[in-house]
C-alpha cells in the first residue's frame, strides 16, 4: 500500500514537473503549479500515516488484534483510499489543465494581435507603387494580386489583364516568364529573372514557394538595378550570339580558328580538328596543333592590323595532301580569329578556264563583230580587235583593265555613246545585266550616225560578254523603206484625189478614203483582195456607161505584153464630174486615179465672173476720174475765180456781212478743190497710171517756195516757220511738184495741230545716196494706239486740230514717197509735239532706177 501511494507520488511529481517544466513562460502559471504540488503532498502524507498507524495497531495487538481486521476489510479500504486518490488527482489535473488553456489561449490572442501588426506594417510594405506579388494558393486556386507597378513600366493595372503577359511584355520575355510559371506552380521550381516590356522597361521577377502557397513579386527597378538587369540580358544575348556563331561555324567544313593575345589557340571548330588529325577541338586546342606552318603564321602576325585584315591564299598540308587555302585573319584587342577556304579546286578550274579563255580570245578576235569579256569585279578582261575599231580607244588604256563604268564615262566624254535624258539611269541599266539572269538586247543610236545591237550576257561566275553588232546600214534601209511606206501611204490616204491600186489579178491592194467617197463605197467594199468586178458592182449606181469601168477591167485583165494607160473624164449622175487616169506600175500593177473637178470648174466661173466684175469697177473707176478731172475740178475753178473777183474793189463794194460770206466761200471752194484734187490724186495712184516727171531742182528754191506758199497759212495762225538745211545743199531728181506736194501737206497738217504763236520747223539734211525731210510740230502728239492708222485715208482724228479735213494728207503724202522710192516716218508723244520724216532716194539713185527700167 505504501509503495503505491509512493508510486502516485512520483508521478504526480513527474507530472507536476513536466507542467511546471512547459508553464514556466508565465509567473502566474508557476505560482498555480505550487499551490496544487502542497495540497497534493498533504493528501499523500494523511494516507501514509493511516496505513503507519494501522500497522502499529497490528505488531501492538499481536495475532489476536490482527484478526480483528480481514482481508477483504483491507481490500476495500485500500480500493476506496485509491479511488479518492484517483478522483483528487483528476480533480488536481483537470484544474491544472484549465489554467494551460487559460494562458495558451491568452497567448494565441498575443500573437494574433502580433501577426495582424506583421501583416498590416507588411501590407504596407508591398502596397510600394514599385513591386507586384501574385499568390496562388494551390493548383487550380485563383490568383490574389497585391500592390501595383509604376504606369510608365507599361504593366496593366487591372488583375484580369496582368497575367496577359503576351500584351504588355517582349515576345521572348513573356515565353520564359509563363513557363518560369508553370514550373513553379507544379514543380516548386523557385526561379530569379529579368524581363522586358513593350516600353523597354526593366522588371526583376521572382518566384517562390511558401507554405504550399506559390508567390511571384514583379519588381520596377531603380537607376542602378535597371542598368544591371540591362547588363544581365545584354549578357545573356551576346552569350546566345556567341553560342550561335560558334554551332555555326563548327558545322561549317571550312576551319576556322581564334587565338588569345599570347597567340594560342582558344577555339577551334571541328573542320580544324579534322584538318590537323585530331579527335576533337579540346585536343587540338590542348596539345596546340597548328594548322598553318610557322612562316605562315608569322607572315599573319607580322601584316595584319586592326584596320587591316589577312586575305591571302596560303598553301599548307593536310591529310598528307599539298592544299591550297584562301585564309582570312582578322585581329582585335582579346586576339584574333581566322578561317580558311579550301581553294585548291577553284585554282585547277581557274587554269583551266584560263586555257579556254585563251583558245576563245583567238577565235574571237578574228570576228568582224566587236566583244569585250568583263571579269566578275567588271574590269575589262578581254576585247578582240574590231571592239577597237568601233570605239577607237587607246591601247594603253583598254590594257588597263578598266572598269565597265570607267569605260562607258570615256566613251560618253568622247562623245561616242547615246545621250539619254537622264545618264545615270541609263547607265544604271546598261550594267544592271550584271544581277540579270537573263541576257539583255538593247539598241544604240550613236551621235556619228551609227546603230548598235548591244548584246550583254552576265556569266554564272560573274562578269559579262558584250557584243556590239552594227546595224547601221540594215536600220538605214529599213528607215528608209518603212518611211517610205509610211509616206506613201499617208500622202495617198490624205490625197484630195481617189487613189485604188489593182493587183495582175484584177484584185485592189489598196484605196484611199477620197476613192472610197468620190464613188460613194464602204471601206468594206473596197478593202484589200477584191476583184474588180465587185468594185464595178459597187460603182454601178454612181455611174453605168461601157466607157466606164468595164474599160477599167478590160485593161487590168488583159493578157497583153503591153500595157497602156488611158485618160479621160467622167461626169456622175450625182453631177460630179471626175478626171480619171490609168497608170501601169511596177510588178504589173496598176494605179486607178479619179480627181473631182467640179471644185474647180465652179471656181473656174467664180474667177471669170470675178474677174469680168474687176475690170468693169476698173473701168467705172476711170470713167468717174475723167468725170471728175473735168466735170467737178471746172465749176470748183469758176467758182473759187468770181469768187476772187467779187473781193476785188472794181467790182464793187461789199457790205461787212456779204465780205463775210464771200470769205466763207472762197475758204469753202478751195478746200473742196484740195479734196477733190486729194481723191484723184489717190485714184490716180490706185489706178497705176500716176507717172512722176522727174527732174533736177535746187533744194533751196523748193523749201523757198514752199515757205511762201505756206505763209498765208502761217499768218493767220500767228505761226513762225523755221527752215533748217545746210548751205550749199544742192539739188535733187525728183517730181517737182509731187514733192512740193509733200512738203505742203506735211506743214499744213503741222499748222492745223501746233499751238498759236508756236514754231514749225522744216529740217533738211542729205547723206551719199539719199535727201531726209522733216516737219516738227509742238502740238499735242498722238496716242502710241493711233499710230499704227495715222497713214489710213479717210482717218480724220479728233486730236484738237483747228480745221476738220477728210483725212487723206498723210496717205497722199505716203503714196508720193512710196512713188519716188523713198519712206515715210512719223514720231510723237502725247504732249511732245509730232514730227514727220520722208527719205527721197537722191540724184544718183534715181537715175541708177531709171536706167534700171
Amino acid at each position: 500500500m505504501s509503495v503505491n501511494k509512493k508510486n502516485l507520488l512520483q508521478e504526480a511529481n513527474s507530472r507536476g514537473g513536466e507542467s511546471s517544466g512547459n508553464n514556466v513562460s508565465t509567473a502566474s502559471g508557476q505560482r498555480k503549479q505550487l499551490r496544487l504540488r502542497h495540497a497534493l503532498r498533504a493528501l499523500l502524507a494523511g494516507s501514509t500515516f493511516a496505513g503507519s498507524a494501522h500497522g502499529i495497531l497490528a505488531q501492538e495487538a499481536g495475532p489476536a488484534a490482527v484478526k480483528l481486521f480481514t482481508s477483504t476489510e483491507v481490500v476495500v479500504s485500500s480500493l476506496v483510499v485509491g479511488a479518492l486518490g484517483a478522483a483528487l488527482l483528476s480533480v488536481l489535473w483537470l484544474v491544472r489543465q484549465r489554467g494551460n488553456m487559460e494562458n495558451e489561449t491568452q497567448e494565441m490572442r498575443s500573437a494574433l494581435t502580433d501577426a495582424r501588426q506583421q501583416i498590416s506594417k507588411y501590407e504596407a510594405l508591398i502596397a510600394d507603387k514599385n513591386r507586384r506579388i501574385v499568390v496562388w494558393d494551390g493548383a487550380t486556386s485563383k490568383p490574389e494580386f497585391l500592390g501595383q507597378l509604376p504606369v510608365e513600366t507599361g504593366a496593366p493595372q487591372l488583375d484580369r489583364e496582368f497575367l496577359a503577359f503576351g500584351r504588355w511584355l517582349r515576345p521572348g520575355s513573356a515565353t520564359e516568364l509563363e513557363r518560369a510559371i508553370e514550373a513553379l506552380r507544379s514543380d516548386a521550381h523557385s526561379f530569379d529573372t529579368v524581363v522586358e516590356t513593350n516600353r523597354d522597361e526593366i522588371l526583376e521577377v521572382q518566384g517562390r514557394v511558401s507554405g504550399g502557397r506559390a508567390f511571384v513579386r514583379f519588381i520596377a527597378l531603380n537607376n542602378l538595378r535597371a542598368e544591371l538587369a540591362e547588363l544581365k540580358i545584354e549578357r545573356e544575348r551576346l552569350q546566345g550570339s556567341i553560342t550561335l556563331f560558334q554551332s555555326l561555324l563548327d558545322a561549317i567544313e571550312q576551319p576556322v580558328w581564334r587565338r588569345d593575345n599570347a597567340g594560342r589557340l582558344a577555339w577551334v571548330n571541328h573542320a580544324y580538328s579534322d584538318a590537323v588529325d585530331a579527335v576533337a577541338p579540346t585536343q587540338a586546342i590542348g596539345e596546340g596543333r597548328e594548322f598553318l606552318g610557322t612562316v605562315a603564321r608569322e607572315k599573319i602576325r607580322a601584316s595584319v592590323t586592326p584596320d587591316s585584315p589577312y586575305h591571302d591564299r596560303v598553301s599548307t598540308v593536310v591529310h598528307g595532301n599539298r592544299t591550297i587555302y584562301e585564309i582570312v585573319d582578322v585581329v582585335a584587342a582579346s586576339g584574333s580569329a581566322g578561317m580558311a577556304i579550301d581553294v585548291s579546286e577553284a585554282e585547277a578550274v581557274r587554269e583551266e578556264l584560263k586555257r579556254t579563255l585563251r583558245s576563245h580570245a583567238e577565235t574571237l578576235d578574228h570576228l568582224a563583230t566587236p566583244v569585250a569579256i568583263f571579269d566578275r569585279d567588271r574590269r575589262l578582261q578581254f576585247y578582240n580587235q574590231a571592239f577597237v575599231s568601233l570605239w577607237s580607244l587607246d591601247l594603253s588604256f583598254l590594257d588597263s583593265r578598266p572598269d565597265n563604268n570607267e569605260l562607258l564615262d570615256r566613251l560618253r566624254g568622247e562623245n561616242r555613246l547615246p545621250e539619254p535624258l537622264n545618264w545615270r539611269v541609263w547607265k544604271e541599266e546598261a550594267l544592271s545585266v550584271y544581277q540579270a539572269l537573263d541576257t539583255k538586247t538593247d539598241l544604240w543610236h550613236l551621235p556619228q550616225g551609227q546603230t548598235l545591237r548591244v548584246i550583254a550576257t552576265a556569266h554564272p561566275q560573274g562578269g559579262a560578254t558584250w557584243v556590239f553588232e552594227n546595224l547601221t546600214e540594215q536600220v538605214d534601209l529599213e528607215t528608209r523603206y518603212n518611211t517610205l511606206v509610211m509616206v506613201q501611204g499617208e500622202t495617198i490616204d490624205h490625197l484630195s484625189e481617189g487613189v485604188a491600186v489593182f493587183g495582175p489579178d484584177g484584185r485592189i491592194r489598196l484605196s484611199n478614203p477620197a476613192f472610197r467617197a468620190l464613188w460613194g463605197i464602204t471601206a468594206e467594199q473596197a478593202k484589200p483582195g477584191v476583184h474588180i468586178r465587185a468594185i464595178e458592182e459597187a460603182c454601178v449606181p454612181s455611174y453605168d456607161r461601157p466607157d466606164g469601168w468595164r474599160r477599167f477591167g478590160q485593161i487590168l485583165t488583159n493578157c497583153d505584153d503591153e500595157r497602156p494607160s488611158l485618160q479621160g473624164t467622167l461626169e456622175l449622175f450625182s453631177g460630179l464630174i471626175l478626171d480619171y487616169a490609168v497608170t501601169p506600175l511596177p510588178n504589173a500593177q496598176t494605179m486607178l486615179t479619179f480627181v473631182d473637178m467640179t471644185a474647180s470648174a465652179r471656181a473656174e466661173r467664180a474667177l471669170m465672173e470675178k474677174n469680168e466684175a474687176l475690170r468693169r469697177a476698173d473701168e467705172i473707176k476711170n470713167d468717174f476720174v475723167q468725170h471728175v478731172s473735168y466735170e467737178l475740178r471746172s465749176p470748183l475753178t469758176n467758182i473759187i475765180g468770181f469768187t476772187d473777183l467779187l473781193k476785188t474793189p472794181g467790182v464793187g463794194s461789199l457790205n461787212e456781212r456779204q465780205a463775210e460770206y464771200i470769205g466763207h466761200i472762197s475758204t469753202s471752194s478751195s478746200l473742196l478743190l484740195t479734196i477733190v484734187n486729194d481723191i484723184l490724186d489717190l485714184a490716180t495712184v490706185d489706178a497705176g497710171i500716176m507717172q512722176l516727171d522727174y527732174e533736177e531742182i535746187s533744194i533751196d528754191d523748193l523749201l523757198d517756195d514752199v515757205a511762201m506758199q505756206i505763209a498765208d497759212r502761217l499768218q493767220e495762225n500767228q505761226m513762225t516757220l523755221e527752215i533748217t538745211a545746210p548751205q550749199g545743199i544742192g539739188s535733187i531728181v525728183a517730181d517737182p511738184q509731187r514733192l512740193k506736194q509733200i512738203l505742203l501737206k506735211l506743214l499744213t497738217n503741222a499748222t492745223n495741230f501746233a499751238p498759236e504763236g508756236s514754231t514749225i520747223t522744216l529740217t533738211c539734211r542729205r547723206d551719199a545716196t539719199d535727201v531726209y525731210f522733216s516737219v516738227s510740230d509742238s502740238g499735242p502728239g498722238i496716242p502710241q494706239e493711233m499710230l499704227s492708222t495715222i497713214f489710213n485715208r479717210f482717218s480724220s482724228t479728233p486730236r484738237g486740230g483747228k480745221r476738220s479735213g477728210a483725212g487723206l494728207g498723210l496717205s497722199i503724202v505716203e503714196s508720193f514717197v512710196q512713188l519716188h522710192k523713198g519712206e515715210v516716218r512719223i514720231e510723237s508723244r502725247p504732249g511732245a509735239g509730232t514730227t514727220v520724216s520722208c527719205r527721197i532716194p537722191s540724184a544718183v539713185t534715181m537715175r541708177t532706177i531709171a536706167a534700171a527700167e
